[in-house]
């Protein structure tokens, strides 16, 4: 069990989560901020820059792309997998975004879960 003050909500929180998790993260300027608080950071910072780096993993309904704590969640498609000169494989992903846009996703190599998030650029066709 742990008990911090998020400097999000300015509410006193109290983990008592089993896992190794304190039930905050830190910023880069020490401030502690509870998980349900980085879920409403990272949804925004991803609407406003159009990028973000999640976590690729598959539970009972299928695949999913979520944030460190796994407060922010999305569902995607099976991931497609493709060659990678460096990393020797590559999984894609599709998803619908924060934004209500689509995204599309990258992790490269087989020993990790990072997935390089994208909003997707829509292209007009019409034209050709």
């Amino acid at each position: 069990m742990s008990q911090f003050h998020c400097d999000c909500c300015e509410k006193d929180k109290i983990h008592t989560d089993d896992s190794c998790s304190t039930g905050y993260a830190t910023t880069k300027d020490g401030n502690k901020i509870c998980f349900d608080c980085c879920s409403v950071r990272d949804r925004q910072v991803m609407i406003d820059l159009g990028n973000s780096a999640l976590y690729l993993s598959k539970d009972e309904k299928g695949y999913k792309v979520t944030n460190w704590p796994g407060t922010l969640m999305f569902r995607c498609t099976t991931p497609r997998k493709g060659k990678h000169n460096i990393a020797r494989t590559r999984y894609d992903v599709w998803f619908t975004g924060p934004d209500g846009q689509d995204w599309h996703g990258v992790q490269y190599g087989e020993n990790t879960q990072i997935v390089h998030c994208k909003r997707a650029i829509k292209r007009n066709t019409a034209n050709g």
